[in-house]
């Protein structure tokens, strides 16, 4: 099974990419891991696109996370699943409130090590607004429809809930 889980950030990708890595026991990729090196520094492109590529070439895996230049059209394509995580802005911002408050001056496991959890201005404006752009927002339609039957929009808790009991339960099964 390999799983794309795409979203906002604060929708959840990472917590339902670690759930899934569970339940199909598949190597989960967080792609903030690949991203930062300690101290929120940004990892050469090279060697993050080299990571990733790597890790592509297991049987199977979830990757959580959006970055266009870390093989994106490459792992929707290997997706035999893509899960949206189309949350309201709100819902995000009060999830990364909450989860700073849980987590703050640790590393979670999805953030890259010397990562601690922070949250600032820059990072509330891109939750409300600079990550939400319509540019972004068509991307995710586009995927969305470019991808069709293995494509899957959450766009709340209540939904991901529904998603982990029919498809976790069963393993991968078809959209009706």
């Amino acid at each position: 099974m390999k799983i794309a889980i795409l979203g906002y950030s604060g929708s959840g990708k990472s917590t339902l990419a670690g759930q899934l890595g569970d339940v199909y026991k598949a190597p989960v990729l967080f792609l903030d891991t690949v991203q930062f090196l300690p101290g929120w520094l940004e990892r050469d492109r090279d060697e993050a696109r080299s990571l990733v590529a790597d890790f592509l070439q297991n049987d199977s895996w979830v990757i959580d996370g959006n970055y266009n230049d870390f093989f994106q059209k490459e792992r929707l394509e290997q997706a035999n699943q893509i899960i949206l995580m189309n949350f309201p802005r709100r819902v995000c911002l009060f999830r990364a409130l909450k989860r700073y408050f849980q987590n703050r001056n640790t590393v979670r496991e999805s953030m890259a090590p010397g990562c601690p959890e922070k949250i600032d201005w820059e990072f509330i404006w891109w939750i409300l607004h600079d990550g939400r752009t319509k540019d972004r927002r068509a991307h995710f339609k586009q995927v969305a429809l470019q991808y069709g039957e293995k494509a899957i929009v959450l766009r709340n808790a209540r939904q991901v809930k529904e998603y982990l009991k029919q498809y976790s339960a069963s393993g991968f099964a078809k959209r009706e």
